[in-house]
């Protein structure tokens, strides 16, 4: 299979980081109670093996697993997440290096592993990518890649330590939905049920917050990094990327400037000349920003300051780097912690930009 090549996980976090040591990305535990000991107690009488050996299919062919993995190891954001959400605590995970907090894990996912009474996995550092010496030590049944970027190169490297599942054939590298990372990892696990039951939850959660702010239904949004610093000086996220994905979810529009210059559609971002900032209509605007002096210097630039949403404050800066990560590698474990960390502030500009 051809291989695709993957964005950088500096473009994916933020596009607007350029320079900064502190890119992107961040949230806590999910579902209901009921969910989270329903997990737990699939897990804990090895969950259904029933079905293997099973097949899953990925960008880089199929892996087979053999029987239902007992020793879970990840890579990238996300996967680590979903194996707590579903009860099963892995025996190695990657550092979070940016967005993570003091342990540098992330606070959704410690109060998870709490949760669980589980021991704190291994945890390796993936600065150049995935570390293959320290997931070959740990001994894996299966390395789990579905939510990330990873090469065939570095896929073929992992699959001869263990059975891999590399992200889905007809998503971008770092696109996996939530949902879909969250139906395939169960998969794996053998835990489809519980799966779909952590699915339903955290949709439901999501669901309650639409309701609870109306005035979100039909706003339109530009979701991106806007900053003078930068270069490009205008990135905007498409609806392959998750944070356009979860405002969609809670009834906000796409704002049409973004879908109708979207030549690729695999890509996740698109670029945008500031002579045209006057272009970008819409009711919000969200970007990432290393400090809230952003909003000064938007203000006073020549050019984005046209920006319709900057020009009626009605900007969202996102300057804290976990309610960042909450959204851009969304996760079931990551958005009720966004919910009630993350998603206020976008609500409450829409509220005052629509007049609701």
């Amino acid at each position: 299979m051809t291989s695709i090549r993957p964005a950088s996980r500096r473009q994916v976090l933020g596009l607007g980081a350029l320079g900064s040591a502190s890119l992107l990305l961040a949230a806590c535990t999910t579902g209901s109670q009921e969910s989270r000991e329903s997990a737990g107690a699939a897990a804990s009488d090895g969950g259904s093996a029933e079905g293997f050996p099973r097949t899953i299919e990925h960008v880089y062919g199929e892996t087979t697993l053999e029987a239902q993995p007992e020793r879970v190891a990840t890579v990238s954001w996300v996967n680590h997440d979903v194996c707590v959400a579903l009860g099963v605590v892995p025996v190695g995970i990657p550092e979070t290096s940016y967005g993570g907090n003091a342990n540098k894990s992330t606070d959704w996912f410690d109060a998870a592993l709490e949760d669980l009474g589980g021991e704190k996995p291994t945890m390796y550092a993936e600065t150049d990518g995935p570390n293959f010496t320290e997931i070959a030590a740990l001994q894996p049944d299966v390395i789990l890649a579905v939510y990330s970027g990873i090469t065939q190169e570095q896929y073929d490297q992992l699959a001869k330590i263990a059975p891999t599942i590399a992200y889905p054939k007809d998503a971008v590298a770092y696109g996996t939905s939530w949902q879909d990372s969250t139906t395939i990892i169960g998969q794996a696990l053998g835990l489809e049920d519980v799966a779909a039951g952590v699915i339903e939850d955290v949709d439901a959660t999501l669901a309650d917050f639409a309701a609870e702010h109306p005035e979100l239904k039909d706003t339109t949004f530009l979701y991106g990094t806007i900053d003078p610093a930068s270069d490009p000086q205008i990135s905007l996220y498409t609806d392959v990327d998750n944070r356009p994905r979860l405002l969609e979810q809670l009834g906000m529009k796409q704002a049409p400037v973004v879908t109708e210059n979207q030549t690729d559609d695999q890509a996740f971002f698109i670029t945008w000349s500031p002579e045209q900032a006057d272009q970008l209509e819409a009711d919000v605007l969200v970007t990432w920003a290393e400090s809230e002096d952003l909003a000064a210097a938007l203000k006073s630039d020549p050019l984005l300051s046209k920006i319709p949403a900057v020009a009626a404050d009605a900007l969202v800066l996102q300057t804290d780097a976990q309610q960042v990560l909450s959204v851009s590698a969304a996760s079931a474990l990551s958005l009720p912690w966004a919910v009630d960390n993350t998603l206020p502030a976008i609500a409450e500009t829409a509220k005052k930009a629509t007049g609701q």
